[in-house]
This record gives structure tokens, C-alpha cells and sequence, in this order.
């Protein structure tokens, strides 16, 4: 199956944050692919987003088609079926494709809370993908601070910066998805290996949410940082 440049397959698009993104993405005209492990799940939840965007470019089919029919993968799963997912689109994960981690090692995977993180070998849950891909695919690290009340309620800027780590090429194709979605900001957070840091902020604002009793999710914003960097 030849991939759509312009599309944008989403893992996980059923749940809360990845539905944000496939409304997001759908409001900017990008071509939107959800995937799920079970496809009806995956229907359903490109209904939702047709039914807030009439025209959006939407469908939502199994994991392994949906990743066959995009150059840019975004996994929005939890944790803990992050890697036996990338080992069930491995062989639809051609050379040249980015796959984008958002996921986060949070304690909760283990029954713990979700304002801690699990300690990895490979540093992150980035880097632990990277481990897992074919040859010539490459893994980006962003999205994981980015809020799914934000995202869903698309008449509201969303207000937060994205620190999207990775190597330079593909990196810089995953920042200049951000500008499709008002208010968000792309930061060049570097090599993947800035990833662990990017997620342990995750729980530091879990922890704040809590605390702070903001549903509605807090962002971050890095000041002083060049126009237009």
C-alpha cells in the first residue's frame, strides 16, 4: 500500500489523549488514520471525530493497516502495551516512517500511582522503542505533557509547549506538526535521549493536577526562548 505523505496514523486514537490529536489534526485538513487493536473501536472513534469536524479526512481501522497507510505513526497507548504494540505493526513499519512515543513509564502500570515513574534499562520508554523498530524507522519523542481535556475542546487554544525529541531530520518533522494545533509550540528538545527527562516531567504534572484540582490539565511554557525557535 503506497503511504499518504500527509497523513497521520494514531495508535491508540481511542483513547483520551490520542482522540485529542486525531480532532486536532483533522481541524488543521491533515489526513487522520486511527488505529486500534480491536478496528470497531477504532470506527467508532473516527465517527466522534467526524461528527465535531464534518470534513475531516478520517478512518479508523486495526493497528497494522492503519500504520501500513501513514509516514508518521503516533503511539498514544499506555505503557505497559507500548512495546507489544510496536511488535505487532513491526512488519508494516517501513524504512522511512517516524513513529512518534508519547507514552509515559508511569508506577500506575504496576499498581503504583501515576506521580512516579518506573526506572527502564534503556533510559526511556523512547528509547526502549527504539530498540524494538526495524532498520530505517525512526522514534521521536513528544506529546506526552500535552492535555486530552485541551485537546478535545477544539474551540480553545490549547496553551503549551511540546518538547519533541529525537534525530534531527525526523525531529524536525514531528515539530512542525504542533503549529496545526493553535497554542501549541514545538521546542527542540534534542537527542532522544532528553526523552527521560520529558517524561519524568509527565508525573511531576500529574502530581500538580492533583494537587492543584485542574482537570482540565496543566501545560508547560518555556520562557525566553527565541522568536520563532
Amino acid at each position: 500500500m503506497t503511504k499518504n505523505h500527509e497523513a497521520i496514523a494514531i495508535l491508540g486514537g481511542t483513547g483520551d489523549q490520542g482522540l485529542g490529536l486525531a480532532l486536532r489534526f483533522a481541524q488543521a485538513g491533515r489526513p487522520v488514520v486511527i488505529g486500534s487493536r480491536k478496528p470497531e473501536r477504532a470506527e467508532a472513534a473516527a465517527k466522534e471525530v467526524l461528527a465535531a469536524v464534518p470534513d475531516a479526512d478520517v478512518r479508523g481501522v486495526g493497528n497494522p493497516e492503519a500504520t501500513e497507510q501513514a509516514e508518521i505513526v503516533i503511539l498514544s497507548v499506555p505503557f505497559e502495551h507500548s512495546a507489544s504494540t510496536v511488535k505487532g505493526i513491526r512488519e508494516q513499519l517501513a524504512p522511512g516512517t517516524i513513529l512518534v512515543s508519547m507514552a509515559v513509564p508511569l508506577a500506575a502500570a504496576i499498581g503504583d500511582g501515576a506521580m512516579r515513574t518506573l526506572g527502564i534499562w534503556q533510559g526511556s520508554c523512547a528509547e526502549m522503542l527504539a530498540t524494538l523498530v526495524p532498520e530505517g524507522v525512526e522514534v521521536v519523542s513528544a506529546f506526552q505533557n500535552v492535555s486530552a481535556h485541551r485537546l478535545q475542546h477544539l474551540q480553545e487554544e490549547v496553551e503549551c509547549d511540546v518538547i519533541v525529541s529525537g534525530k534531527k531530520a525526523p525531529r524536525e518533522r514531528i515539530m512542525g506538526l504542533c503549529p496545526l494545533i493553535p497554542g501549541l509550540r514545538a521546542v527542540n528538545g534534542g537527542p532522544l535521549a532528553n526523552a527521560r527527562i520529558v517524561e519524568e516531567m509527565t508525573a511531576l504534572l500529574i502530581g500538580l493536577n492533583i494537587r492543584y484540582k485542574t482537570p482540565e490539565g496543566l501545560g508547560i511554557r518555556l520562557t525566553g526562548l527565541p522568536e520563532g525557535d
